[in-house]
């Protein structure tokens, strides 16, 4: 009896040991699972990845990266073309920007037909509170000389005062050095137009007449007394009248016809004086 009872208790004891670790890997943690695939991954799959590139190599399927080596080598001509292109785009745009400047020369010396003109690219300036000067890229080998005067599109510029072989400085006309006798489209007394410190687009009109009638909007130009500018270059606008207490020192603000920070192409005259 002694040993089937103990039989029977062995029996018992093994049974809960199976039926505990049946409980443990039925509620076991479901990361130990993913590290046994995540070792399987590293041992396996290399091996089953080469026998698939075998098949495939077998099966002629293998076309794929023959199709990439293609698509490689289009890509590089793809890029050489764009090079090319881009390479076309900037010349196009270089000889655009060559034609614009032949046709602003063409329509300066259409407008001012009556003088004997050089034209002439502004290759640096000095545009500050106390000058305001620009420089050219023709010189005495160009028959370019000292105070001859320089105009563009819009009207006149100032005039030269120095040059080498190649070059010529320009003092504009709002340096405040800069002094130009003038007249008014609405009076026939001369005005003094010079440059200021305050405002580097506008000019300042004084020794108006007391008898002129000076109205806003009024056209500037050159009266062609005082030797350097000839006569009817336009300056600019008044922009407005100033009265003061004594009508002799009234003055006017004139607005520049020519943008200084903008000027790229101006003519030199070369008969001022005829």
């Amino acid at each position: 009896m002694d040993k089937n009872k103990k039989s029977g208790i062995i029996g018992i004891i093994i049974t809960i040991i199976i039926l505990i670790v049946l409980v443990a890997c039925t509620n076991s943690n479901v990361n130990q699972v993913s590290y046994i695939e995540n070792i399987f991954n590293v041992f396996v799959m290399p091996i089953q990845n080469g026998f698939t590139y075998l098949k495939n190599k077998i099966s002629g399927n293998d076309t794929f990266f023959a199709d990439m080596d293609t698509l490689k080598q289009e890509n590089e001509q793809l890029k050489q073309r764009n090079s090319e292109l881009e390479q076309s785009l900037r010349e196009l745009e270089i000889i655009k920007a060559d034609n614009e400047k032949l046709k602003e020369y063409v329509n300066l010396k259409d407008k001012y037909s009556d003088y004997e003109t050089i034209p002439a690219d502004v290759i640096n300036r000095d545009i500050s509170n106390y000058s305001s000067t620009i420089v050219i890229n023709v010189g005495t080998d160009d028959g370019v000389q000292e105070g001859m005067t320089v105009i563009a599109d819009s009207g006149l510029v100032g005039h030269i005062i120095s040059v080498t072989s190649n070059t010529a400085k320009v003092q504009t006309l709002v340096d405040t050095a800069s002094a130009v006798t003038s007249t008014i489209s609405t009076a026939d007394d001369t005005i003094v137009v010079q440059g200021t410190l305050d405002d580097k687009t506008a000019l300042k009109a004084t020794f108006i007449p007391t008898d002129a009638v000076v109205l806003q909007g009024d056209s500037v130009e050159t009266s062609g007394i005082g030797g350097i500018y000839p006569k009817g270059i336009h300056i600019g606008t008044i922009r407005e009248v100033v009265n003061t207490s004594n009508i002799t020192d009234r003055y006017a603000m004139v607005d520049t016809a020519v943008d200084f920070t903008k000027l790229n192409t101006v003519l030199v005259i070369t008969n001022s004086d005829e």
